[in-house]
């Protein structure tokens, strides 16, 4: 059984959640508000729902903390639904965002697709040029190298795998997301333009978009 862990103040919503989900996940509720990344550790998670308004340190706090070592799916939950906080939320590494009060049968379709997502991968790692992504999203150039959360693992290796072929921007979210009811273009441009700025620290520049229509590597 997959392990869902919840960073939330809000004991009714952990617990409306271990309900909702006592047949299909085990849900975890944090309890030390200063230690959220150790207990997240040790409780083996699978995924991480992440409030942004919480004790001492904030949801986005935690999540940069998670990337520098994880990449954990996660997605964030808050009642902050306003545009700008979802995509803060996806610029500081969340997979996905959904905005209180939340559909329980949305957020289960969206944690089926992360789990998903972070674990179909073709077989094998992706190598171009002298550059190499592993299927647990190590993306490396000799001893160099970074780490990819799982939608941008999912992302390169789509765009990897079809090297100096179009692929279409619908295509990408068909791959990612399963159902684009759950997701929209402008989320997948937050995801690639994180993306593409991380993989600048590799000095990997080689993805392009195709105005409209999609984006390749070449």
């Amino acid at each position: 059984m997959k392990t869902i862990f919840v960073v939330e103040d809000d004991l009714s919503i952990v617990q409306s959640l271990k309900t909702y989900f006592k047949d299909r996940y085990q849900v975890i509720g944090v309890t030390n508000f200063r230690a959220v990344q150790q207990e997240i550790t040790e409780a083996g998670a699978d995924v991480v729902l992440m409030d942004i308004t919480l004790p001492y340190f904030n949801g986005y706090y935690w999540t940069t903390e998670l990337r520098k070592k994880s990449n954990i799916p996660l997605i964030f939950i808050s009642s902050a639904n306003e545009e700008m906080n979802a995509i803060m939320a996806l610029n500081m590494g969340a997979d996905d965002f959904i905005a209180k009060p939340f559909s329980l049968s949305v957020l289960e379709a969206k944690i089926t697709a992360l789990l998903r997502r972070s674990q179909d991968y073709a077989t094998g790692d992706l190598v171009f040029e002298d550059y190499c992504l592993t299927l647990d999203g190590e993306f490396s150039r000799g001893l160099d190298k970074i780490i990819l959360t799982p939608t941008e693992n999912k992302i390169l290796h789509s765009l990897l795998s079809k090297q100096g072929q179009l692929v279409t921007k619908e295509k990408l979210l068909e791959k990612l997301w399963e159902n684009e009811d759950f997701i929209d273009q402008n989320t997948l441009n937050v995801n690639m333009t994180r993306l593409r700025k991380k993989l600048r620290q590799l000095d990997f520049d080689r993805i392009h978009t195709i105005r409209g229509v999609g984006f390749l590597v070449q």
